[in-house]
């Protein structure tokens, strides 16, 4: 990590179709149709089977009640919408206050289990697949969820809501309501085999909720939901408590047990970390995730840590790591040119870094799928070549004789030569040195880009970075915006280089299309932050989404993440396997850890 009712006159015409097409189905089409299942895998048979209890990795008896106390250094919130692109929607409000159809298991690649949905049906070739609602299923106002709501869900969310649900769900041909409680998604790509799982994902809405209310404007009037808790007290861009729901519908369900803990949850914003670290030293909230490496060598010390009243854990995961690094948006004509962007890398020192800043905690990343089996590495062979042979022609030569590395300052020559190296790509790519400045040798235009940061913090990175490319005459600035602004600028791709994290799972598909294809490049509020435009990986792309089974994934998968990381659209940073927390000693957590890591949902507190 980082773990879409509107009521149809069409529905009875749909069922009347249904009907009469009947006699027309071949009987291979008959064959193909599909029995109810409690749950479905992404590839091969799930993990637990039909009745199970509860996950391996939660306490079934866990007892419920206490507050987590939570920060959030964020300038606040502004909606309880998390599903618009406009305004800054308060933390945690999608986890707690929607279900969803589905639920996803941590200790497997990609499964999910019936919540929502009682069932499902799909086919082997997955053209289609049937939700079936649970007839208990109710919303926080004791309303029933329907297939009508289901069906209002993925309308709105498609048409009405961020643009991510339009792209994640771009495959899906029709939507029939066939009874009150069962629903169909028809699919127009028969090859992608994760719509009926990421559908699952789809939270549900109450379509009677927002029969009279413009969607997208509600601001700050607590919704209606069906999650485990509801909204509680809350401070306009301050805090906010969720309560739990005493007559929570699935509190009972297998997905659920040993889940959703605590009596109330509250956040509270702070707008800077070290004033949130020395908060959480105080008493003022339970638990920290630490992002900074000097933090967690120099900070947390002290008699409560020493007593254990602070417990401090570096928590091993076996999740992918995803990429982190200076994104370039490829949109701005200063990092048009691939040569560019890769003399850039070269003035990144992260062996310097490591050690002077990071207390050698981190490893360099050299993978978009970085931590898993998906990373690409060495040169493309066997399957993996036959993907990309294909697409040699329009390809960088580099892609199949040689294996990427970003840049190292080990060796006697350090930083002195990876700047030669980057002068000399600069030169290659038509600048050179006039006056000391580096600039375009036939326009005379410098090189020079803004650094776009909302973290303070991450200044002690960026400037010896600055300062290094400096020393080639490349002048670049460092701006400091407040969170707000840099989400509103992110969602308009106002900027030239950003530092950003693309979090992967293990198992990628849909959500490949909001980071990397050409059909997201110009949709505001997408994740293709870099401006990826480019046909092959447009092509790979699909092949990801249509991989038949894990074998033929991963090879896809390697064949992309090799692409990606040639075509030299991020200059990579670091990655840490493990999850850094601490927490005060009256929080509790499961014995079993999945391999997605630590999840506060399955905690509680000491009774």
């Amino acid at each position: 990590m980082t773990r879409t009712r509107k009521a149809s006159s069409l529905t009875s015409f749909f069922s009347a179709l249904a009907i009469i097409a009947t006699p027309l189905i071949s009987p291979f089409s008959v064959a193909k149709e599909a029995m109810p299942t409690h749950g479905i895998a992404m590839h091969g048979e799930t993990k637990y089977p039909a009745g199970f209890s509860h996950f391996d990795y939660v306490n079934p008896d866990a007892p419920k009640g206490g507050t987590l106390k939570m920060a959030v250094v964020a300038n606040g919130f502004d909606s309880f919408n998390p599903f618009d692109i406009r305004g800054v929607a308060a933390a945690g409000i999608s986890t707690y206050l929607y279900d969803t159809l589905l639920e996803s298991s941590d200790d497997e690649p990609f499964s999910a289990y019936g919540l929502i949905a009682e069932s499902l049906e799909t086919p082997e070739d997955r053209s289609y697949v049937v939700f079936n609602i649970r007839e208990q299923a109710r919303f926080h106002d004791g309303e029933a969820i329907t297939a009508e709501d289901v069906k209002f869900s993925f309308d709105t969310l498609t048409t009405k809501g961020h643009p991510f649900f339009r792209n994640y769900y771009a495959d899906v041909s029709t939507v029939t309501v066939e009874g009150p409680r069962r629903i169909r998604f028809d699919f127009s790509d028969t090859s992608n085999r994760e719509l009926p799982l990421i559908l699952g994902q789809m939270p549900i809405l109450p379509s009677h909720y927002w029969v009279d209310r413009e969607f997208g404007k509600n601001g700050l009037n607590p919704p209606v939901g069906s999650g485990p808790y509801r909204i509680g007290n809350f401070e306009a861009g301050r805090s906010i408590t969720y309560e739990r729901a005493e007559d929570y519908w699935a509190k009972d369900l297998s997905v659920r047990k040993g889940r959703f803990n605590f009596d109330r949850i509250t956040y509270d914003y702070y707008t800077d970390d070290t004033v949130a670290l020395e908060a959480f030293k105080a008493g003022s909230f339970d638990f920290r995730l630490e992002s900074s490496a000097k933090n967690w060598a120099t900070a947390y010390t002290g008699q409560r840590f020493e007593n254990g009243t602070i417990i401090k854990e570096a928590i091993e995961h076996h999740r992918p790591s995803g990429m982190q690094g200076f994104a370039f948006n490829t949109r701005r004509k200063v990092f048009s040119d691939p040569l560019v962007r890769e003399a850039l890398a070269y003035g990144f020192d992260f062996q310097w870094a490591n050690k002077n800043l990071f207390f050698d905690q981190y490893t360099r990343t050299d993978s978009y799928f970085e931590n898993s089996d998906l990373a690409s590495s060495g040169l493309p062979t066997g399957r993996e070549l036959e993907i990309l042979e294909p697409y040699r022609d329009q390809l960088p030569e580099d892609v199949f004789t040689e294996e990427y590395q970003p840049p190292t300052t080990e060796g006697q020559q350090g930083l002195r030569e990876n700047l030669r190296t980057a002068m000399e790509l600069l030169k290659s790519a038509g600048y050179v040195i006039r006056d000391g400045k580096m600039v375009n040798g036939e326009t005379g235009e410098p090189l020079a880009f803004e650094i776009l940061l909302f973290q303070k913090s991450f200044e002690r990175v960026v400037l010896p970075f600055k300062n290094n490319l400096g020393r080639l005459g490349i002048d670049v600035t460092v701006r400091l915006v407040d969170s707000n602004q840099y989400i509103q600028r992110l969602r308009e791709f106002d900027f030239d280089m950003i530092t950003q994290v693309f979090g992967q799972s293990d198992s990628p598909g849909n959500e490949q299309r909001e980071y990397w294809h050409s059909s997201t490049v110009d949709a505001k509020g997408s994740r293709n932050y870099m401006g990826v435009n480019d046909p092959v990986i447009d092509e790979l792309v699909s092949m990801v989404i249509q991989a038949p089974d894990r074998e033929e994934l991963v090879h896809r998968v390697r064949a992309l993440d090799r692409v990606l990381l040639h075509h030299h659209y991020v200059i990579p940073h670091w990655h840490l396997r493990s999850d850094r927390v601490a927490y005060w000693n009256h929080l509790q957590r499961p014995a079993e850890t999945p391999k997605n890591g630590i999840d506060l949902d399955n905690w509680w507190a000491k009774p």
